[in-house]
């Protein structure tokens, strides 16, 4: 069974249909790709990707070791570059002051973070700027 159907809806747009929830997404070509940035774009939908993946993994390791976890934000600046067209580099800013870790569970957090699924699958040549504030 499928995971996700992806249907194009003409003029650069696609909808993208999670199976098992019927959830919905529009993605739009960026304005500086021929579309009207009218919504994400499926590199917008990699950049968030990593940072929901981050986030997501976290609250999973603090859940299975009853960590409190009340409190993230993340901001990711997505970098292009043009020859061949992809995403070069992604800086990721992550707040995680709301949860007052201590040091040591702050070092166990980053590195249940680097070990997210979506970190393992980017391309290698992909630079990964990230920044954690506690």
């Amino acid at each position: 069974m499928a995971t996700v159907i992806v249907e194009y809806l003409g003029g650069l747009r696609t909808k993208c249909t999670h199976v098992k929830s019927g959830v919905e997404l529009i993605t739009d070509a960026p304005a500086d790709n021929n579309g009207k940035g009218e919504s994400f774009s499926p590199t917008d939908l990699l950049a968030a990707s990593y940072a929901a993946c981050i986030l997501t993994i976290v609250g999973i390791y603090c859940d299975q070791h009853e960590i409190s976890f009340k409190d993230a934000r993340a901001e990711i600046i997505k970098n292009m570059e043009s020859m061949p067209r992809r995403i070069s580099s992604l800086e990721i800013s992550i707040d995680f002051s709301g949860n007052n870790w201590k040091e040591r569970i702050q070092k166990r957090i980053i590195s249940t973070a680097e070990s997210c699924p979506v970190a393992k699958s980017v391309h290698e040549g992909m630079e990964i700027k990230t920044t954690y504030t506690f």
